[in-house]
């Protein structure tokens, strides 16, 4: 019998970017007709996710806009909407499950309450999902009858497409079995030189135990010095002593995307730094000034003054304000002021933006920023909350320990100001009875793309952030 397979892109209608491709099946051999359920795009850099929890169970009806799982992003766990009327018919991947590609068959859905109980025992195969039309269905060999010689010439057109994507290990990533790390671990050895032989390339201990062999096997090197093992001594890890304590934290979606893009900042980006010791004595009595009359209306914080304040001399200084988009083969300078504002949450850093502070009042950016941070701190950002931004700002001076620190660009950013803690100074004050007083400073450090922003922008920009700080009336100009 025959398989027709449609690829339909789906749109959600929350306020979350939400694209999620799902495979149309309509099989006429062993079950009704039916639709599988991909793996959602939940943000435009997402590439895979964790299913952390299924909202809905296996024959629950479904209703469009309705969440039916919480799907962890590189930044973020979201909602998944579905937007078709139907059953749940079957879940394929279990809750919990990390590292699911997009795309990746997920669930099953009917039209029909009746149709459900026919898949209580429905594997993926079984539906014969090729992603080309009018192709013979082929249910998928087990796994333990593979063979490493080359298929005929017959077998490699039954073979579907979509089956063969989802069989292949992604790039860079190695799977092995618990047993497999811990033995390797034991015997100094790199999974990068164990070839798997397990499903999907999985490294298994009969690979482990393989390699060890074939190791002892082959004579030792010397060159004058003490003989060395060519696989346990190529390894770069070092085994941990007998009586070292310690705990593997495994890296999670989310620090991995940190690392990669920090990486890619501190070796992409030609950066200079620019600090300067500025005076905060009169933006602190602002701050009490109008707190004392708020009347538990609001509670406004330095960090809200110091948007406010970059925003300002961000104007005046718009190669601050910049992208740089080698793609289009521009420099994109923005009229309009969105600050990133640098966030520490339990599962990494996170950057959510308060946008058009330009047009916004002091009052309205402390509103923002708490409801952001409050969201952050449990993972409920939408990805255009944090995906942007022109400027940023990392504030650290909560932390009486650091009186000066410098950030990294988040590109295409071009600009991110380090905050430090306030600091008591004794001045020189030829007024004063002893010929000096105390004034409250903070170090900022701003750390500027080269290319697109020049050293003399960068002091420029510090000038005028130094001139709104120290005068904060400025801020009203």
């Amino acid at each position: 019998m025959s398989a027709f397979v449609r690829v339909l892109p789906r749109i959600s209608r929350s306020s979350v970017l939400t694209r999620s491709l799902r495979l149309q099946l309509r099989c006429y051999a062993s079950y009704p007709e039916h639709t599988i359920i991909g793996m959602p795009a939940l943000s435009p850099t997402m590439t895979q996710g964790n299913l952390a929890v299924w909202s809905k169970k296996e024959g629950d009806q479904l209703a469009p806009g309705e969440v039916i799982a919480e799907i962890e992003t590189d930044k973020a766990q979201m909602d998944f909407e579905f937007q078709e009327d139907g059953y749940l018919a079957k879940i394929l991947v279990p809750e919990g499950t990390k590292d699911i590609p997009v795309n990746k068959p997920i669930a099953v859905y009917v039209e029909d309450k009746n149709d459900v109980p026919a898949f209580k025992d429905f594997k993926l195969e079984d539906s014969g999902s090729d992603t080309k039309a009018n192709t013979k269905a082929q249910p998928a060999e087990p796994q333990a009858e593979k063979k490493q010689e080359a298929p005929s010439e017959g077998s490699k057109t039954s073979i579907p497409e979509a089956k063969k994507t989802s069989d292949t290990a992604p790039q860079g990533r190695i799977f092995a079995s618990p047993l497999a790390k811990t033995i390797a671990l034991e015997n100094n050895i790199s999974l990068k030189d164990v070839q798997g032989t397990g499903p999907r390339g999985r490294i298994i201990k009969a690979d482990i135990d393989s390699y060890l062999e074939n190791s002892s096997k082959q004579p030792s090197v010397t060159s004058g010095g003490p003989a060395v093992a060519s696989g346990a001594g190529a390894s770069s890890t070092p085994s941990p002593s007998s009586t070292a304590s310690y705990e593997d934290v495994p890296i999670s979606t989310m620090r991995s995307i940190i690392g990669e893009r920090l990486l890619q900042s501190t070796q992409g980006i030609p950066s200079y730094i620019v600090s300067s010791k500025i005076s905060v004595s009169k933006l602190l009595k602002l701050r009490q000034s109008l707190n004392a009359t708020a009347n538990d209306k609001y509670k406004l914080s330095i960090n809200d003054l110091l948007v406010k304040a970059i925003t300002v001399a961000a104007k005046r200084v718009p190669d601050a304000n910049a992208y740089w988009l080698p793609n289009e083969n521009v420099i994109r300078k923005f009229k309009n002021v969105d600050v990133s504002v640098a966030v520490a949450t339990p599962t990494g850093l996170l950057t959510p933006i308060v946008k058009n502070c330009e047009a916004k009042g002091l009052l309205q950016i402390s509103h923002e920023i708490k409801e952001l941070v409050k969201r952050a701190r449990i993972n409920k950002l939408a990805p255009e909350e944090f995906q942007g931004g022109t400027i940023c700002i990392s504030n650290m001076g909560m932390n009486n320990a650091v009186n000066m620190f410098t950030s990294i660009i988040n590109p295409p950013q071009s600009t991110i100001l380090a905050i430090a803690t306030v600091e008591r100074v004794a001045v020189e004050d030829a007024a004063a009875e002893n010929g000096f007083s105390f004034d409250n400073q903070v170090a900022i450090t701003g750390t500027f793309d080269h290319r697109t922003i020049d050293g003399a922008k960068g002091a420029e920009f510090m000038k005028e952030l130094k001139t709104v700080i120290e005068n904060p009336l400025e801020m009203l100009l």
